[in-house]
């Protein structure tokens, strides 16, 4: 770059800096840190835990959307500073710097943009995740592991916290169905990119005559909702059983009747916990997500109704996958609502899922 077309980035990044901070409004987000910090210095702040944690989960949000804009603001004024040392010496090296750290500014406010984007009502909340294979027995059940470590891998990397609700082990590998919460502030914003059909291109480990194979997982994700979100449950419509845990691991499991399946006869949702080793806690859990998955439902149903009016229709089916993950006959991740492609298959399970969801978000503004 010359230095014409540095100044011109530097004019850009300024002009965006002032936008993001009209648009997400600076001070009243300090002021909205002052007011929780005061409550949660009083006493009995722990006394509820569950509202405790909700309170420390936006006040760290908040800290962290305010202390990144005035951490590009302070990038910005160094870099306008190395602008003028570059133009009075003429030194190519500092230049060179200059240009690279310019990059990386706009990078970051790439970054704190996706932040402000999630504005929609639930985007702050925790995700509650569910993985399903489709039919293909082994293969498709495996193909749900690797699901579940790349989205635990891209949790961890956000600082986000991740609860194993449920969890049904394959017949020989991988899994049959699984359900994550996953904590952190905008979890829910993030992963409603994740929401549809993941198809795997690959040579199967489990086919002796090594030949391709095509499998397919289901994806569903719904924000956790607070108790204050009321939603009429009838105990007459409710179907509960419990069993026996499944999972891998820990004293209580295969024990104790302690699982716990709801299914909400009239729409036919059925939702399993069995996280907790006592069964009213995994009952207890089990009713919030059941809560979860009926409010989803319900802003589902006026979705649909409003596409119907606008005369939009959506496929919905396997064969409407919203990304494919091709390991043979090449590596390539491609994601089919936005076009978005990355060539290496091996970054993305291990968590790389950023760019995806940033164009996602973009592209439903």
């Amino acid at each position: 770059m010359d230095l014409a077309e540095i100044r011109s980035e530097l004019n850009n990044s300024e002009k965006r800096l002032e936008d993001f901070r009209g648009l997400f409004d600076l001070d009243e987000k300090k002021k909205r840190i002052a007011e929780l910090e005061v409550e949660m210095s009083e006493p009995g702040f722990w006394d509820n835990q569950e509202k405790a944690q909700k309170i420390i989960s936006e006040v760290n949000g908040l800290k962290d959307l305010v202390q990144t804009f005035e951490k590009n603001e302070e990038a910005l004024e160094n870099l306008t500073v190395s602008y003028e040392l570059v133009k009075e010496e003429n030194d190519e090296e500092l230049r060179a710097e200059l240009e690279e750290e310019i990059q990386d500014l706009t990078k970051n406010l790439n970054q704190f943009e996706l932040q402000l984007l999630l504005s929609e009502p639930y985007d702050k909340n925790n995700a509650i995740l569910e993985l399903h294979p489709g039919a293909g027995g082994t293969e498709s059940q495996d193909w749900a592991s690797m699901l579940l470590r790349m989205y635990q891998r891209w949790a961890d990397d956000k600082g986000f916290s991740v609860e194993t609700l449920d969890y049904l082990p394959g017949d020989e590998a991988g899994v049959k169905s699984v359900t994550l919460l996953i904590k952190g502030h905008n979890a829910y914003g993030y992963l409603k990119a994740e929401k549809g059909v993941h198809r795997l291109v690959r040579i199967s480990p489990f086919d002796s005559s090594g030949r391709r194979h095509t499998s397919f997982v289901s994806c569903d994700v719904v924000p956790e909702f607070d108790n204050d979100v009321e939603i009429d449950i009838k105990t007459e419509d409710l179907k509960i059983d419990t069993y026996r845990s499944s999972g891998a691991g820990g004293q209580h499991v295969n024990t104790t009747d302690s699982a716990v399946r709801i299914t909400h006869i009239p729409t036919n949702t059925v939702v399993t916990c069995q996280s907790e080793r006592s069964q009213i806690k995994n009952r207890e859990k089990a009713m919030k997500m059941l809560q979860s998955k009926l409010y989803a439902l319900e802003i589902e149903k006026q979705q649909a109704e409003m596409n119907e009016i606008r005369g939009e229709q959506k496929e919905i089916g396997w064969g409407s996958q919203i990304r494919s993950y091709v390991f043979h006959p090449y590596s390539m991740v491609k994601d089919h609502r936005t076009n978005v492609e990355i060539g290496n298959v091996n970054a993305v399970m291990d968590g790389e899922l950023d760019p995806f969801i940033d164009a996602y978000l973009r592209a439903n503004l």
